[in-house]
């Protein structure tokens, strides 16, 4: 059987409740926020789905698979610590990243003010250039738990390739 070395395409989803005594973090950006998000590590939606969406694009099963909540080594994990190490499996199997498209769902707070942040970390952990990436916000419209302003999902589609 043949192997596709071509571009590969992978989507990401997460989603957390808020909690309180939580700090917010999305993208690795700590947000002004009063709640945080519930999780085992540090509930970053954005860094999250993301890595998923980079996992599944190389057929490397998911962050549950690489960093389980059984484990209690992961607890409070920092999500940049997730994408830095989906980043060394990509560059051990020789995968570059193409780009990554990020919608973060919430009603409140607003991220446009946070997004060149979010970009410029995620630029620098998964060592690609700022337009490869792109954020935006997005609401359900006062629909679902996010409309209710239960929590915050995150979608996010990575394209990869192999290196030349």
């Amino acid at each position: 059987m043949k192997t596709f070395s071509g571009i590969r395409s992978g989507i990401g989803f997460d989603a957390h409740k808020f909690a309180e005594d939580r700090k917010l973090i999305l993208g690795g950006v700590e947000i002004d926020f009063p709640l945080g998000l519930a999780g085992h590590s540090d509930a970053d939606v954005v860094c999250h789905a993301i890595a998923d969406a980079l996992l599944g694009a190389a057929g490397m099963g998911d962050i549950g698979m690489m960093f389980p909540d059984t484990d209690p080594a992961n607890k409070d994990i920092s999500s940049i610590k997730i994408l830095e190490d989906v980043y060394r499996g990509l560059n051990a199997g020789n995968k570059a990243i193409g780009n990554i498209d990020i919608t973060v769902i919430t009603e409140k707070p607003k991220i446009s003010s946070y997004s060149d942040q979010m970009k410029l970390n995620i630029s620098k952990i998964l060592m690609i250039e700022l337009d490869q990436i792109n954020i935006k916000g997005k609401t359900t419209e006062m629909m679902g738990f996010t409309g209710r302003k239960e929590g915050i999902a995150a979608l996010a589609i990575a394209t990869i390739y192999e290196r030349l």
